[in-house]
C-alpha cells in the first residue's frame, strides 16, 4: 500500500492524541473509557468528511526513549481495533516516543492503514535522550511479521528536538537518505507542537525527492492554503482541538470549518 492508494492529494489527516495510558503518570480513565473517547473523536473527524485519522499516546508524558511496556502497545492496538471497527477512513499510528516497532505491531495486529515514525534516518537528540536511525531494525521487523503492505511515514529533522550532531547534514540530504532507505513519505514540522513548518524547506525537499511530502504541525485555518500548494498531506492536530491546544478534546467546528475551506479549492 502507498500514499496515493491510501489518499487523494493532498490529505488532511486529523490526530488523535488519546488518553494517558495505563501506568503513565497522567493516567485517570479506564480502558473502556480511553477506547470510547477515542472512537468518538474518530466518529466526529469521519461525520466531518476528514480524509484520515492518526492516534498517538501523547499524553504519555514523559515519554519512554525507544519503547514502551506491552500495556500501552495492547490498549493502542485495541484503540485502533474499535476505530476501523467505527468509520471507514483510513487510521495510522504513532507510539511515543520512537517506539516505531511496538506501532507496527499494533497495526498489523489492529488492521491500521499506516505507520508515523520518527527517528527513521540520522540521530538527533530528543526530550528524551538520544533517538538512533532506525530504519533499518523497522523496516526487518515489518518484513518478519508480514506487515509489508503497512506504509511507514517518516519524520525528518522532527519537532522537539535539536539536530547539532547532523548539522553539516542538510534537510535535503536527510530527505535523501530517508527515500534511500525505502520511506513511504516523509513528514515535515516546525520546531514544536503547532509550530508552523517552513514553507521554503517544504519546497526544497519537494523538489529533492520522489517521495509524498507531508505537514506534520502548525497547520491552521489562515495558512492552510499555503501548505496546500505544495504539500501531499497535512496532518492536524492542535489546531482542531477546542480552543487550540493539543490537549483539548476535537472541537466538531474547526473541523468543518477547515474542510469546508479544503474542499472549495
Amino acid at each position: 500500500m502507498t500514499f496515493s492508494t491510501l489518499f487523494t492529494s493532498p490529505a488532511i489527516i486529523g490526530m488523535i492524541h488519546v488518553d494517558a495510558l495505563a501506568g503513565t503518570p497522567l493516567h485517570q480513565y479506564s480502558p473502556q473509557e480511553i477506547i470510547d473517547r477515542a472512537v468518538t473523536e474518530a466518529e466526529l473527524y469521519a461525520s466531518c468528511g476528514i480524509h484520515g485519522i492518526a492516534i498517538e499516546n501523547m499524553h504519555d508524558i514523559p515519554y519512554l526513549n525507544g519503547t514502551v511496556g506491552p500495556e500501552i502497545t495492547a490498549l493502542m492496538t485495541a484503540i485502533g481495533r474499535e476505530i476501523k471497527r467505527a468509520v471507514n477512513i483510513p487510521c495510522g499510528i504513532q507510539i511515543l516516543a520512537g517506539a516505531n516497532r511496538e506501532a507496527m505491531a499494533a497495526a498489523l495486529a489492529a488492521g491500521l492503514d499506516f505507520v508515523r515514525a520518527e527517528g527513521f534516518v540520522f540521530a538527533h537528540v530528543a526530550d528524551e535522550g538520544i533517538i538512533e536511525s532506525n530504519a533499518g531494525d523497522l523496516l526487518r521487523y515489518r518484513k518478519q511479521i508480514g506487515a509489508e503492505h503497512i506504509p511507514v511515514f517518516t519524520d525528518i529533522k522532527k519537532k522537539h528536538s535539536a539536530h547539532a550532531i547532523t548539522a553539516d547534514v542538510s534537510l535535503e540530504e536527510t530527505a535523501h537518505a530517508a527515500e534511500f532507505f525505502l520511506s513511504d513519505g516523509l513528514i515535515i514540522t516546525g520546531v514544536a507542537t503547532g509550530q508552523e513548518a517552513d514553507l521554503s524547506e517544504i519546497q526544497r525537499v519537494k523538489n529533492a525527492v520522489s517521495l509524498p511530502v507531508m505537514v506534520g504541525s502548525g497547520v491552521n485555518l489562515q495558512n492552510v492554503d499555503r501548505y496546500l500548494q505544495l504539500c501531499d498531506g497535512l496532518i492536524i492536530g492542535s489546531w482542531f482541538k477546542q480552543n487550540g491546544h493539543w490537549m483539548n478534546p476535537v472541537d466538531g467546528e474547526r473541523v468543518k470549518q477547515m474542510m469546508e475551506k479544503v474542499m472549495k479549492r
